[in-house]
């Protein structure tokens, strides 16, 4: 008798998952809320610099002020970091308009001295009625201090992958999402009331590392609770709540509109899940591989009750669940490591080559997510579409790996993702449809590359090494993730450079993936040697046995790229 078939005694699919499941499944949607939130709370309003303090101006209009003491940009705006150092008060005319000698000028007279915005800035707050940058006026020469936020809450994320995923093999699935939940709420209520920039960023790095603990732990303990024959649905409607969060944020930001209430409005409900979580039953898989037997007895019978099996559940003793987990008991002794992902030819072409793949995908997917401003369009509305394309897009990508093959699915994403950002760069700034419309379809496609690496790592990777593969390949993408922001920095000094390296990555990781072996139909490698002869062109058809042992093994990672 296996695990699953004591599951199946208890009852695998009753009253006990389905509530268990909807309960883990309503946080994932509030993780996208914390991973897209910089677009609201940093979002850069049009700004220009404050006239002088002993400027008396009552009689004239704003514009009138504007039009006296800031210079025009080549573009003939408002500089948003320059004004005269003496109001320019011959630009006045009686109709209150440019003269064309003054105009001139304005735009490009040398003649004109300026200095910068001593007396700090004027906002028009149109999509926002605040945000960090108004508040901590991270503008002009400090204007890169908002995307090194981004980075380092990033940065928050890479690092709790690290930490919680350690310390949940060591003290439980349980506990650590308590533990998760709880640091999410704190900290995003600390950083709604921080009272400075580096406060803030310093929650955000706290909510960051969060945000891994409470993916992880969750989609753990949805996969050890549920038979395999349900896992790939079960995951991707679970998947589908990342992208319905994306959504949700769109219509908080549209209804709150200043950064501190909307940060605490996405951070307050991880209170209600940090007291709910103490209903979630620890994995039995997990007791019965740290010696707990006796709780996971319990645990199981609980769920026996829950379901209305109370019967069968009291046939469950030591021997019988301990017998069951033979198998799991064993495979858990293994002494490799992340190095194993190196030491032989073809493991450490495929390493590579699925690095870059799962690096390039999350830098290019956060580089396009995490700058809707570029685009010209409401952020409200860009962000329900950038939201929206990822439920045909998950779509379009499972039946393309199901008949063309995983290794085309993936190349193909990747390209034509790249080669849409590119396009991207010769399409004038005014033609805001056609920008967009190139955007999301980029979008899409890197959407679709995360759900094909999801599943097409997995089947590369043989089983005695699989979850250190996995995990190497996340870090990479959390990596990605991380470096995106940094890179937007490079547009103050070339505005075209950064859209020619989100466009160029996924292209060259695209290349890269076609030295990976197809992998449909194929059998799932248990060993390194396994791999070795895989690539030596020795090969043959899946089981069906060897297709429920891989869903076993992919729902363990099908979550929402963090």
């Amino acid at each position: 008798m296996a695990f699953g078939d004591l599951l199946e005694q208890v009852g695998s699919t009753g009253r006990f998952q389905v509530l268990h499941v909807i309960l883990l499944s309503i946080p994932v949607m509030m993780m996208a809320s914390h991973n897209l939130l910089q677009n609201f709370v940093a979002a850069v309003p049009s700004h220009y610099c404050s006239p002088h303090t002993n400027f008396s101006h009552a009689q004239l209009s704003p514009e009138e002020v504007l039009l006296i003491t800031v210079p025009l940009d080549q573009k003939g705006k408002p500089q948003r970091c320059q004004r005269y150092v003496t109001p320019q008060w011959h630009l006045l005319v009686d109709n209150g308009t440019y003269g064309l000698k003054e105009q001139e000028n304005a735009i490009g007279g040398s003649d004109v001295e300026v200095q910068e915005c001593k007396d700090g800035w004027t906002y028009n707050m149109t999509d926002m009625s605040s945000t960090i940058i108004s508040d901590w006026h991270l503008v002009c020469d400090l204007r890169s201090l908002k995307q090194m936020g981004q980075t380092i809450y990033m940065g928050g994320v890479l690092v709790g992958a690290m930490v919680f995923g350690g310390l949940a093999d060591r003290y439980g699935r349980r506990i650590l999402l308590l533990m998760s939940n709880l640091l999410m709420a704190v900290s995003g209520t600390c950083a709604a009331f921080s009272t400075s920039f580096p406060l803030f960023c310093l929650f955000r790095f706290g909510c960051g590392m969060a945000l891994s603990g409470v993916g992880l732990n969750t989609f753990s303990l949805i996969v050890e609770w549920i038979p395999t024959r349900v896992r790939t649905v079960v995951g991707t409607l679970t998947g589908y709540c990342y992208t319905f969060g994306q959504l949700l944020l769109a219509v908080i930001a549209y209804f709150i509109q200043d950064w501190r209430w909307l940060t605490l409005a996405v951070s307050l409900p991880f209170y209600v899940f940090f007291l709910y979580s103490w209903w979630f039953h620890e994995s039995s898989r997990w007791l019965v591989l740290s010696n707990q037997s006796e709780q996971a007895i319990k645990n199981l019978k609980s769920v026996a009750k829950f379901n209305g099996r109370r019967k069968e559940g009291e046939k469950i003793n030591i021997t019988l669940l301990e017998e069951s987990m033979k198998k799991e008991m064993s495979c858990s002794q293994g002494s490799y490591s992340v190095l194993d992902l190196f030491r032989t030819p073809t493991m450490r072409k495929m390493t590579i080559c699925l690095s870059a793949v799962w690096l390039s995908t999350s830098f290019a997917y956060y580089g396009l997510a995490m700058d809707l401003q570029k685009f010209g369009v409401n952020i409200y509305l860009i962000q329900v579409i950038f939201g929206a394309v990822d439920i045909p897009a998950k779509v379009v990508i499972t039946v393309s790996m199901s008949f063309i093959g995983r290794r085309s699915s993936q190349c193909g994403a990747l390209m034509i993702a790249g080669v849409t950002i590119l396009i991207n760069l010769l399409v004038p700034y005014d033609k805001h449809t056609l920008r967009t419309c190139l955007a999301v379809l980029g979008k899409g496609c890197l959407a679709a590359s995360f759900s094909c690496c999801f599943l097409y790592s997995g089947e590369l990777y043989p089983t005695i090494i699989r979850q250190n593969g996995m995990g190497w390949v996340s870090m990479m993408a959390r990596v990605g993730a991380m470096v995106a922001p940094i890179v937007l920095l490079i547009g103050d000094y070339i505005p075209w450079l950064p859209g020619l390296i989100y466009g160029g990555a996924p292209i060259l990781s695209g290349v890269a993936a076609v030295f990976l072996p197809e992998t449909l139909g194929s059998p799932l490698p248990d060993t390194i040697q396994d791999v070795e002869d895989r690539g030596s062109g020795r090969n043959s058809k899946m089981s069906p046995k060897e297709q429920i042992i891989l869903q076993d093994t992919q729902m363990n990672f099908l979550k929402p790229a963090a």
